[in-house]
C-alpha cells in the first residue's frame, strides 16, 4: 500500500508516533480508526522516509532549556522528568532524551527536585491583614446521626473561635444568622469580609452581612464584604474541626454510638430530640470549654503563613503587638435589631410538643438537669423509660 498518496493515513502516522505510540498500537490504530491495514515492515519504512525516528535528530539543547524554563513559569514547575519529557515532545514538538530532561531539570528546578524527592505537597500560603479581616463559618456534620450539629466561626487572622453553637440543625439559614448577630451583638464589630461554603444555609447570613456593610466605601464595602468557596478551600475553619475531632468529639461519638450499639438509640426524630434535650446543655457547656481553652492556647509560627504566632485572644485583641490593626467596622445594637432573626427564640430540642411533653415529664417526676455526661446519660433513659410507658408502645419510635 502507498501510504505517501494518501496524505490523510501519512499525518495519522505522523500524530500517533508523536504521541508516542508504539508501532503495534499504531497500527491497531490506523486498522480500527481509519480501515487500514498495512504490515510492520511498510510502517517502519514509511516512518524513515518521513524522517521519523525514535532515537536520532535530537532537538538543540538551548531551545529544549527554553521550552523547560517556560514550563517552569507556570503549573510546570511541579512536573517530574518524566512528564515534563511528555510535555517537550507532545507540547513543545521537541525530540529529547527522558534522562536530559531530568538532568536539566536538576539545574534549572533543584527546589521542586527536593519538594518531590520528600514528597511533600506545595501549599498556599494564607495572608490576613488582621483581626476581623475574615472570619471563616462552617458547619459541623459528625455528630448529625444522633441529632445535634454544630455550627462554628473562626477569625482568620488570629484563629480565635467566634462561636462554637451545638443545635437541632445548622442547615437552617435563620439558626446560622442568629450565631452570627449574637456574635455580633457581643463584640459590637463586624468583619470587614465573611466567607461560607456553597449551602442554602448561609444565604440568610452573607445578606446581613452585605447589609451592614452596603454604607462601607472600602475595597470590599456591600456585595464584596461575602465570599463564598468550596469547603476545601475553606481552610481556617476545615482545619480547626480536626482539632475538634481528636480532641472532643470523638468522646461524643463514641459514647453516642454506644447508644445505638445497646439499642436505646435508633436514630428516629423522637429520640434524636430526646437526645438532644439531654444532653445538648451538657455538650454545649464542654464546646464553651474547648473554644476557652483553644483562645488561650498558644500557636506557633507557621511558615506556611503569613499571620504571627500566639495566642489567640492576644493576637484579637491587641493586634499593634503584632504590627497588625483590627479590619472590623463598628456596629450597634439597633442596627442588628431590624433583622427579624435577632428575635428568633432557639428550642433545647428542636420539637415544640416534644419538648413541652419532656419539661413536663422533668417536674412532674422531681429530676434534674444534667450536669456532666453521666447524669445526661441517665436522664437520657429515664425519660425513655416514662416515655414508653405513657404512650403505653402506641408509639413504636419510642
Amino acid at each position: 500500500m502507498n501510504i505517501t498518496g494518501n496524505p490523510d493515513v501519512a499525518t495519522a502516522i505522523h500524530e500517533y508516533f508523536e504521541s508516542g505510540h508504539t508501532y503495534e498500537v499504531i497500527l491497531d490504530m490506523l486498522r480500527t480508526n481509519h480501515d487500514v491495514s498495512f504490515s510492520m515492515r511498510t510502517l517502519k519504512t514509511h516512518l524513515k522516509e518521513a524522517g521519523l525516528y525514535r532515537r536520532r535528530n535530537y532537538s538543540p539543547l538551548p531551545e529544549v532549556r527554553h521550552a523547560i524554563m517556560t514550563e517552569l513559569r507556570g503549573p510546570g514547575q511541579l512536573f517530574g522528568y518524566r512528564t515534563m519529557w511528555q510535555v517537550l515532545k507532545q507540547k513543545h514538538k521537541l525530540r529529547v532524551k527522558r534522562d536530559g530532561v531530568m538532568r536539566l531539570l536538576r539545574q534549572l528546578n533543584p527546589q521542586g527536585i527536593a519538594m518531590r524527592t520528600r514528597r511533600r505537597f506545595t501549599r498556599r500560603t494564607y495572608h490576613s491583614m488582621g483581626p476581623n479581616y475574615i472570619w471563616h463559618v462552617d458547619g459541623y456534620d459528625k455528630l448529625k446521626p444522633f441529632g445535634l450539629a454544630l455550627s462554628g466561626c473562626i477569625d482568620g487572622f488570629s484563629r480565635r473561635m467566634m462561636w462554637l453553637v451545638c443545635g437541632a440543625t445548622n442547615n437552617n439559614p435563620s439558626v446560622i444568622a442568629l450565631n452570627y448577630i449574637n456574635c455580633v451583638k457581643s463584640l459590637g464589630v463586624i468583619p470587614m469580609r465573611l466567607r461560607t461554603d456553597l449551602g442554602t444555609e448561609n444565604g440568610t447570613l452573607a445578606a446581613i452581612q452585605c447589609t451592614l456593610r452596603h454604607a462601607h466605601t472600602d475595597y470590599y464595602a456591600g456585595s464584596s464584604s461575602h465570599s463564598y468557596g468550596s469547603s476545601t478551600g475553606n481552610q481556617r475553619i476545615e482545619s480547626w474541626w480536626s482539632f475538634l475531632r481528636t480532641g472532643r468529639s470523638q468522646f461524643w461519638m463514641d459514647l453516642f454510638g454506644d447508644l445505638r450499639d445497646f439499642g436505646t438509640f435508633n436514630g428516629s426524630h423522637e429520640h434524636q430530640c430526646l437526645l438532644r434535650f439531654c444532653f445538648s446543655s451538657v455538650l454545649q457547656k464542654d464546646l464553651d470549654e474547648c473554644k476557652d481553652l483553644w483562645n488561650k492556647h498558644r500557636i506557633r509560627p507557621s511558615r506556611l503563613a503569613s499571620c504571627p504566632g500566639g495566642i489567640p485572644d492576644e493576637l484579637y485583641l491587641l493586634p499593634h503587638r503584632y504590627g497588625s490593626r483590627d479590619c472590623g467596622f463598628a456596629v450597634e445594637e439597633r442596627e442588628l435589631d431590624v433583622f427579624p432573626e435577632a428575635r428568633q427564640a432557639t428550642e433545647l430540642c428542636g420539637d415544640q410538643n416534644i419538648e413541652e411533653y419532656l419539661q413536663q415529664a422533668v417536674q412532674q417526676n422531681g429530676l434534674q438537669q444534667p450536669q456532666d455526661w453521666e447524669s445526661a446519660t441517665e436522664l437520657y433513659l429515664l425519660l425513655k423509660d416514662i416515655a414508653r410507658f405513657w404512650t403505653n408502645y402506641l408509639n413504636p419510635n419510642f
